[in-house]
């Protein structure tokens, strides 16, 4: 018996399988052949994320700052009205230590005619600019020069540092002993708590300038002056400048210190009488006062800060 083999059926000549013939697959659009974009869940919250006011690092607009401060002022307002309501029997807070709003503002009047105000504020803004503009005077070059040469400026180091965390208010007695109890002893005071500060800062920012407007200065044939005086001094003015405003506001809080002795006139004698003697109400609107003339002193500042510098503007 023989046995018949089915063998299989030969192909066909020239045909092709079916998968690898590229007429048979199904045509793939463009569309399911690009990658699907993917929805991450930061994309998601994107919008959420942007309508949060409280998110981190949130810049508030200009009207949301003003309503801020406003609602923080109302708020103390608000608190120390309730402490101070009622009759004096009845008060959380005794009228000795704080009277109520309108008691205190009742009392501008007196504080304006019978204490002299305005002849105080400028005894004591007075007093400021001097011993202030001393400190300036005598700081920023000190300053420019350790920065300009750092081994001068570690010269000039321990008595940086001893000057910047000396008690301030162990100034008073040493230069009650050196310069007497006159005027000279309160300008004097505000130089030596100012001075060394308005070293360091002026340094600090002579050192932050970048290296490469030196090498390229020199590199063009300057000489070392003209280098300090071309490019150094007036790439770290614009720093300077900014440091001395907020180092100016800081000599109003040490004014008061100083007028405290031999309280001839100023705001510091006038809070300090007005404290052993009453009433009492004028020690908050003194206060109130130094600081709103202090604050707009800053803003002038500022302004002229941006006039001369515009392209470093800051606030």
């Amino acid at each position: 018996m023989s046995e018949t083999a089915t063998s299989p059926k030969p192909e066909a000549q020239g045909a092709v399988p079916p998968e690898a013939n590229p007429s048979s697959a199904p045509a793939l659009s463009v569309e399911a052949t690009r990658p699907e974009t993917l929805e991450t869940p930061a994309d998601s919250a994107a919008p959420r994320h942007k309508l949060n006011p409280w998110r981190l690092r949130a810049e508030p607009t200009a009207f949301g700052r003003l309503l801020a401060g406003v609602a923080c002022i109302g708020l103390l307002v608000a608190v120390w009205t309730l402490v101070t309501w009622g009759q004096v029997e009845e008060r959380i807070v005794s009228p000795a230590v704080i009277g109520s709003p309108a008691e205190i503002l009742g009392s501008f009047k007196s504080l304006w005619f019978d204490r002299a105000l305005t002849r105080n504020l400028a005894a004591s803004i007075w007093r400021v600019i001097q011993g202030f503009g001393l400190a300036a005077l005598v700081g920023v070059p000190l300053g420019i020069a350790c920065g300009a040469w750092p081994k001068f400026g570690a010269f000039v180091a321990p008595i940086s540092i001893f000057g910047r965390n000396v008690p301030i208010s162990a100034l008073v007695p040493l230069t009650l002993l050196w310069f007497g109890i006159e005027e000279l002893q309160k300008v004097m005071f505000l130089f030596l708590a100012c001075v060394m500060f308005v070293v360091f800062d002026s340094a600090r920012a002579v050192a932050s300038v970048d290296e490469r407007y030196v090498n390229t200065a020199l590199t063009l044939g300057a000489r070392p002056h003209q280098v300090l005086f071309k490019v150094l001094v007036p790439l770290a003015l614009p720093d300077i400048f900014g440091s001395a405003r907020l180092l100016f506001g800081l000599a109003f809080g040490y004014i008061i210190l100083a007028e405290m002795v031999n309280q001839t006139s100023g705001i510091g004698a006038l809070i300090l009488t007005s404290q052993r003697r009453g009433p009492m109400e004028h020690v908050y609107l003194a206060l109130v006062a130094i600081t709103l003339v202090a604050y707009g002193i800053d803003r002038l500042l500022l302004f002229a800060q941006r006039r001369l510098f515009p392209y470093r503007e800051e606030g």
